[in-house]
């Protein structure tokens, strides 16, 4: 009776075994095989295996156009090149001649590539003063909507202020004007580059 007893029992722990492993072997072919969940769920994460955005790049392609030999102090001041924006062109200017800057200036920074081209105009007032009064004026002008402003600060110390601005309906389009002391500056070009530009452009 005992020994019918015991494999009675044994017969039931293992078929109870055999049960177990048939809810496994299901339970993995219901995952990978049927549906294929487990198998591509990696696949359809947000990000998995995608590429990742190349970083900007910081240094020039194309090498800077030559200052002229008379170029005055100030035009000596701007930059061979920012990040990766090579000078390509630099002449005298009359844009904003109504507000008698002394001197006065237009330059072209490109990376090269077509519809990568930025306009840098500048100039220098005798007084802070007018060059901030001039800075009120530009920017009382712009239409877009503002994306970024603030205070230009050299050393801690307050010098002037800065706005970015959209160029009217046009998202792709940006200005950048900003004060520095007694010059003042405007950038203009596609939205993503001005944006770069201006803020490591040196002065």
């Amino acid at each position: 009776m005992v020994n019918s007893q015991t494999s009675s029992s044994h017969g039931k722990l293992i078929a109870a075994v055999l049960a177990a492993v048939l809810v496994v072997v299901l339970a993995l072919l219901s995952a990978f095989v049927w549906p294929g969940w487990a198998m591509n769920r990696e696949a359809e994460q947000p990000g998995a295996n995608q590429p990742q955005e190349a970083a900007a790049p910081t240094k020039p392609s194309i090498k800077a156009e030559p200052l002229p030999g008379d170029a005055s102090e100030l035009l000596k001041a701007m930059p061979d090149s920012v990040l990766n924006f090579a000078r390509t062109k630099a002449e005298t200017s009359t844009s904003w001649s109504s507000s008698s800057p002394l001197e006065q200036y237009t330059l072209t920074y490109s990376t090269g590539a077509k519809g990568k081209k930025l306009t840098l105009l500048v100039a220098q007032w005798a007084e802070s003063d007018k060059a901030k009064s001039e800075y009120v004026n530009l920017t009382g002008s712009l239409e877009g909507k503002e994306l970024a402003g603030g205070d230009v600060k050299v050393s801690g110390a307050t010098t002037g202020s800065y706005t970015l601005h959209a160029e009217g309906k046009e998202a792709s389009k940006a200005t950048a004007v900003w004060q520095n002391d007694t010059v003042v500056f405007q950038v203009s070009g596609d939205k993503d580059s001005v944006q770069r530009f201006y803020q490591k452009f040196p002065l």
